[in-house]
């Protein structure tokens, strides 16, 4: 993953354009499963309008000397996203007015961008400002905006049912590691997992510009979105080593969020929790009134938490492969518990015997009673009003083990699952 992180990392990436196109090319390789789609430039998605598409092929500032002071090719964060061309001769005063910097954090380069107002600039590092000196500049700008296309992705890995998990991230920031390629680089290896085994449900896995993709994905797939999605993720910020967090929906009251807890509970020492009010990407599109759907996020630290935020310190060094694999893990454990949570019903009255079915050991010592007083603990709440969920809870019996004993007692005859998300 890390391998993969680090060949896409220096692609430039934003809404529209052949960077995102790139990107899911690479992502393609990984999990041939991946599809394409294209929606034109002015097309209607709800209140909102695809863009005109943006590229760039180079960008540079430099001073009367012919140096160059920054440079596209060393760092895409320089140029303000989808800057118009542009090349002239400007005063420091006039430089000055198109310069983005940010002043409490003075080594790092801001990530900034003028998505739906046209118009050129360029960011550096507030102590790169300050050694301006009074001279005339030369700015240069080789990009295009032209009518074009919105480009995502999307793999569907189908299930015994049709009702659907969603697992989206975006494909939209340029270099910047944990912000944003972290959220692709878990989905693919998710998918390849999802993909190499059998599923109850379909999983819905797609690769969207952030806000205007989603909106967009919204527009062409919400009505069967609407009425098969059981749960979803918004998958970013994964590749730090840090305390995971949680994101709630709107409510915090679906199956994604309860899901989500219960692994975070019981498989992680430390998380923060966030209400919807925190809220900050494409959870806000998919929880939205009239859109209503299961969604809510896990993440390592979350956006706009950690001070490389949006920043050219979101780079190689603040991601890990421990980090991203921590990421994969709590993503599998929340769907082996989405994929096992069924309610159940003791099909016997009173306590059954378990005796002769093999699940009570014939010598009874204090190390096996406890083994049977989980057994015992989850046959008493199987009574139809408890899921997988609840029964973790309610027991404090982690889910794997939950799942592991259920499974025993329905091959013994002893329960009858209830599913009723199918």
């Amino acid at each position: 993953m890390y391998e993969l992180l680090k060949k896409l990392f220096p692609i430039c990436r934003s809404i529209t354009g052949d960077g995102v196109r790139k990107t899911l090319e690479i992502l393609k390789e990984e999990c041939p499963l991946l599809k394409t789609y294209e929606v034109p430039s002015g097309t209607k998605v709800y209140d909102w309008t695809v863009p005109k598409e943006w590229n760039i092929k180079d960008a540079w500032i430099k001073n009367s000397k012919g140096e160059k002071i920054i440079d596209f090719k060393q760092n895409n964060l320089h140029v303000l996203g989808y800057s118009t061309p542009v090349h002239k001769k400007v005063s420091l005063k006039e430089l000055l007015e198109i310069l983005y910097t940010l002043p409490e954090q003075p080594d790092l380069i801001p990530y900034v961008t003028s998505y739906y107002k046209e118009r050129y600039g360029f960011c550096m590092s507030e102590n790169q400002k300050q050694n301006l000196k009074n001279d005339e500049y030369e700015i240069f700008i080789d990009s295009e905006l032209k009518d074009g296309f919105l480009t995502y992705g999307e793999i569907i890995i189908p299930g015994k049912t049709e009702k659907e998990v969603l697992l989206s991230t975006y494909i939209c920031h340029p270099s910047m590691a944990n912000n944003e390629l972290s959220g692709p680089v878990v989905a693919i290896e998710l998918a390849k997992w999802l993909s190499g085994k059998k599923n109850k449900y379909t999983y819905r896995i797609i690769f969207v510009p952030e806000t205007i993709g989603s909106i967009t994905y919204l527009s062409k797939n919400y009505k069967k979105m609407k009425e098969n999605t059981v749960a979803g993720y918004v998958l970013t910020c994964l590749g730090d080593e840090k305390n995971y967090s949680y994101l709630a929906s709107r409510y915090g009251e679906t199956l994604a969020d309860r899901a989500a807890l219960c692994a975070l509970k019981h498989y992680v020492e430390n998380f923060k929790t966030y209400s919807f009010l925190d809220r900050g990407s494409d959870e806000r599109q998919y929880c939205s009134p009239g859109i209503d759907l299961p969604v809510c996020s896990v993440m390592r630290t979350k956006y706009g938490e950690y001070p490389e935020y949006h920043t050219s310190g979101d780079n190689l060094n603040l991601i890990t492969l421990k980090g991203l694999e921590g990421g994969v893990h709590i993503y599998k454990k929340i769907i082996e518990i989405i994929e096992n949570n069924s309610k159940y019903v003791v099909n016997t009255p009173c306590e059954p015997q378990l005796g002769k079915r093999g699940l009570y050991p014939t010598i009874s010592t204090k190390n096996t009673q406890t083994l049977v007083e989980d057994i015992l603990n989850i046959l008493v709440y199987c009574d139809g009003k408890n899921d997988l969920i609840d029964l973790c809870d309610i027991t404090n019996i982690s889910p794997q083990l939950c799942i592991q004993t259920i499974n025993k007692l329905k091959q013994a005859n002893l329960l009858e699952e209830i599913n009723e998300n199918i």
